[in-house]
């Protein structure tokens, strides 16, 4: 398998990178790479923290880092006091780069020994935060995000990818478009997605590239006619980061907007399964096939595997998979069984329910949030909305809704009428928050703990 060193120069004599200076990259990367290997000869590869905001600067530190040997910790430049506190305790990094000017020997220096004796160098840390807020990193290396590269060349039967980035590079999102162009020889072009609002989108051929969108995004475009025209051209549109409702999802294919919707996290190193445009276009409603890297299962609670359309607890077998959350690392790194539910159909497409820690059980009843947040987004009536359960000392917990409504005149109940043919009456919410937002993250994960603290505090104060 080729190193990140081999790539670099392979990639040397192309302008692979549309909307920044190509040569500029190789020669930070170049630079950046004798320093590390300098420093690296003196003892331990340094533990280093990039938060770089310029995209190049970010890639060419990346490939450095990567190059030397350097375990190296992906950052959100954004992240405030109390979230750069949590991880500056977590890594004692050796080297910043970024957050201000690059500094030097903040750690431990030389004296650092790796708390992950089984990793294989380099060692890439991603950030995840899930809905918790709590910041951990995902363990990666070279090796696990190349096959998640090579399940997505095989299954989309390419040689090379050709990617137009908006999304953050220091998340598993943005980076993985850029190892999949990279890696391949392709040409990766980056934009800020609110100069691609705005409608200020780079010249290329959309109809050789694949754009990846979180669903927010997608909602944002689809609101202009320009960019909805100018996002029905790309060759993909990939989806994920969070459920899509069923309301965006028909707009999309309404638009003839060739969508793959996907499944996959950071610790998976993006999708292991994804819906292809043409079935997307067709009707088929799903995640799609398993990427040929990776392979799930169904499990009940006593961990057997259930067959066809049932539904039990997902488990993911993968190459691409991360050696655990640092510094520790994960026992049985064969497998990994996540928090979110879903079945296979019998033509192996996977179907995700929800998450098994979102289930809200009322009066006895199963409910998962993300079947009544679909209906409520099919009234058109709500721009934004999220169903959490409450503490209740009649049913166990209450459903709430917490909203965002589209016009002001929007009450409650003129939705509550909307819904009585389409749910059953224990899967209507009980209370009603309405709100001017909703606390999600870049990717479009909701908050909720912080909606639990909304919902109390309205319910402690309610609105007379």
């Amino acid at each position: 398998m080729e190193q990140p060193l081999d790539y670099l120069n392979n990639l040397l004599q192309h302008d692979w990178l549309i909307g920044y200076n190509s040569h500029q990259f190789h020669q930070i990367a170049q630079e950046l790479y004798l320093e590390l290997t300098q420093l690296s000869a003196c003892g331990t590869p340094p533990k280093i923290i990039l938060a770089e905001r310029e995209p190049v600067r970010f890639l060419a530190s990346f490939i450095a880092a990567c190059a030397a040997n350097c375990p190296v910790f992906l950052c959100n430049p954004d992240w405030g006091t109390q979230e750069w506190q949590q991880v500056f305790d977590l890594v004692q990094p050796d080297i910043i780069l970024g957050i201000g000017n690059r500094e030097w020997g903040i750690g431990n220096g030389n004296n650092y020994q790796s708390p992950i004796p089984n990793a294989q160098c380099p060692t890439i840390m991603i950030p995840t935060g899930g809905s918790s807020g709590q910041i951990k990193f995902a363990i990666h290396t070279w090796e696990t995000l190349a096959a998640s590269v090579q399940g997505f060349t095989k299954y989309f039967q390419l040689k090379q990818v050709n990617s137009f980035c908006v999304l953050p590079l220091h998340h598993v999102s943005g980076l993985m478009q850029f190892m999949r162009s990279f890696t391949t020889g392709g040409k990766l072009a980056i934009q800020p997605f609110k100069a691609v609002e705005t409608g200020q989108i780079l010249n290329i051929k959309k109809s050789e590239f694949f754009i990846s969108l979180v669903p927010t995004q997608l909602q944002r475009l689809l609101e202009n006619p320009e960019l909805t025209e100018s996002l029905s051209q790309f060759n993909t549109v990939l989806l994920g980061g969070a459920p899509a409702w069923s309301e965006l999802l028909e707009k999309a294919r309404f638009h003839h907007i060739r969508l793959a919707p996907t499944y996959g996290m950071t610790e998976t190193a993006s999708q292991i399964a994804t819906l292809k445009p043409d079935d997307f276009l067709s009707g088929k409603m799903s995640s799609g096939q398993i990427l040929p890297h990776a392979k799930v299962t169904i499990r009940n609670q006593q961990g057997e595997i259930l067959n066809s359309n049932q539904i039990g607890n997902i488990t993911i077998y993968a190459q691409s998979l991360a050696l655990g959350y640092y510094p520790i690392t994960r026992e049985n790194q064969d497998n990994f069984q996540v928090d979110d539910l879903g079945f296979l159909d019998e033509q192996g497409n996977l179907n995700i329910v929800g998450r098994n820690s979102d289930k809200i059980i009322t009066g006895g009843e199963n409910i998962y949030p993300t079947e009544i947040e679909s209906v409520i987004q099919a009234t058109q009536m709500v721009a934004d909305i999220c169903i959490i359960g409450i503490p209740d000392k009649q049913w166990g917990q209450a459903l709430t809704a917490i909203y965002i409504p589209k016009k002001s005149d929007t009450s409650a109940l003129k939705i509550q009428t909307l819904l009585k043919d389409k749910l059953s009456k224990f899967k209507i919410p009980k209370y009603w928050i309405p709100q001017q937002n909703l606390p999600r993250n870049s990717q479009g994960k909701i908050n909720r703990q912080q909606l639990q603290q909304i919902a109390t505090e309205f319910l402690q104060n309610p609105i007379t």
